[in-house]
């Protein structure tokens, strides 16, 4: 009967501490790696660094300095020397820790045992990011942070610069208008596409940037936005307006530019500007982001009238994609297929457009469209996106890089209220005021009586 009490006193306790490790690492990951994971990677790391970067091979052999310094104080041998290690720094999602590579090695090589480094010190993943030349940082990630996505408290966010989404290695997406001024985004129905479309929208609603907006699917995805767009189109009629109107406010914006370029010899370099961005900032016009969903429905015809209404508007898309920038106007592409297939100029429109996101798609051909010239090994790794993942989506530029990101959920009555309380911030532009959409009307909440009233009883 004792033995039974002692088993039940010690045994309790580890069942019950087991059992609620595992509960937390189901249901709170993040509160599992802080009071478990964390401690326990941190000590496996500590304790298996040096054999685990000799089984790696990442580990070098060691000067004739050294082995000369050593075997004279110790008389020993001094066996391989793994990279220099600095101090441990734990996060919210996992460990960084910096490296100072070798003479002789780069980062490529620590790259390649980024999968032995993970089993070995028992983490979710492990991402490397080159610091500069000779130090490389390790980003370990306890547990899936895509699997429910929570953005970091500190995102990034900024002029033009919206956190739109998580990377894989718990870092946020920040979509960046100054870097990339023109993006594509492709996915299919139900992929996130629109989710990341509310986040962009509601981002910057609250800067001082001017939206505008051509929904073809009369408008079911942007109207709900309407008191801070400065501009929608709901069809391609619309379209083939409103688009004539942003490349003549793009060229008045140039004459503005070259009216200030011609000042007087003598001025300063830094007062010669070539954008909006070097005029005063009581000259500097106002932003302006396009927004087009289903750009597909542009580029379709049923008749020769059909086809010349397209080549113009493909006309000024392509304008605005090569000289906006310059003139603060950004598009932002989207739609479920955009290739070759769609007409003259859809290559041309394509290759102007510097950022490139890719949500689940239906066949391989559509991921070749978006990461194939500018990431061909990112093309498989939006292939194997799954469909219970919405959101789910490859990242890629023309720099060549590319990571999986998520965008957290965000629904559309949340996005129209940042919007309308933001409305007082739509800017005048005389140039799109005929295409200023009218504000919504929200349906009225029900008034709260102030008295409860109770049924009489006969």
């Amino acid at each position: 009967m004792s033995e039974l009490l002692t088993l039940m006193e010690v045994g309790a306790p580890v069942a019950a501490a087991g059992g609620g490790a595992a509960y937390l690492r189901a249901r709170h990951p993040a509160a599992w790696w802080s009071t478990v994971g964390l401690p326990v990677s941190a000590t496996r790391l500590a304790l298996s660094y040096d054999a685990v970067m000799e089984a790696c091979g990442l580990s070098v052999a060691p000067s004739r300095l050294r082995s000369f310094a050593v075997g004279t104080a110790t008389r020993r041998e001094v066996g391989p020397v793994p990279p220099r290690r600095g101090a441990l720094r734990p996060t919210a999602t996992g460990m960084r820790v910096r490296l100072r590579l070798a003479p002789g090695q780069e980062p490529a090589d620590v790259v390649a045992s980024a999968e032995r480094l993970r089993h070995a010190w028992g983490v979710h993943a492990v991402y490397v990011h080159e610091v500069k030349p000779g130090v490389v940082e390790l980003r370990l990630v306890g547990f899936d942070v895509l699997n429910r996505v929570r953005m970091p408290r500190r995102s990034g966010a900024g002029p033009l610069r919206v956190p739109v989404a998580l990377r894989e290695d718990a870092s946020p997406f920040v979509r960046d208008y100054r870097a990339i001024p023109h993006q594509l985004t492709l996915g299919a129905t139900l992929s996130g596409k629109s989710m990341y479309l509310r986040h962009l929208v509601a981002g910057l609603a609250g800067q001082p940037v001017a939206l505008a907006g051509i929904d073809c699917k009369r408008g079911v995805e942007l109207a709900p936005f309407a008191s801070r767009l400065s501009a929608l189109a709901t069809d391609p009629e619309q379209a083939a307006e409103l688009l004539p109107a942003l490349v003549a406010l793009m060229d008045e914006r140039y004459d503005l530019i070259r009216a200030r370029q011609g000042i007087a010899p003598g001025t300063p370099d830094e007062e010669i500007t070539s954008d909006i961005w070097g005029l005063p900032e009581h000259q500097r016009p106002v932003s302006v982001v396009l927004f087009v969903d289903e750009v597909a429905e542009l580029f379709l015809t049923a008749c020769r009238k059909d086809e010349e209404r397209r080549d113009e508007m493909v006309t000024h898309l392509v304008r605005l994609a090569q000289l906006g920038r310059a003139a603060g106007i950004h598009l932002e592409v989207c739609g479920q297929r955009f290739g070759a297939e769609l007409g003259k100029g859809a290559t041309m429109l394509r290759a102007q457009l510097t950022g490139r996101v890719c949500h689940r798609v239906n066949d391989e051909a559509s991921a070749k469209m978006a990461l194939g010239d500018i990431a061909p090994e990112a093309v498989g790794a939006a292939c194997a996106i799954p469909a219970e993942r919405p959101g789910l989506a490859v990242a890629g530029d023309t720099s060549g890089g590319w990571s999986r990101i998520r965008t957290p959920y965000l629904s559309l009555a949340d996005a129209a209220a940042t919007c309308d309380r933001y409305a007082h911030l739509v800017p005048h532009l005389p140039a799109l005021a005929p295409f200023r959409p009218a504000a919504p009307v929200r349906p009225a909440q029900p008034p709260v009586p102030l008295a409860k009233l109770w049924p009489v009883a006969d």
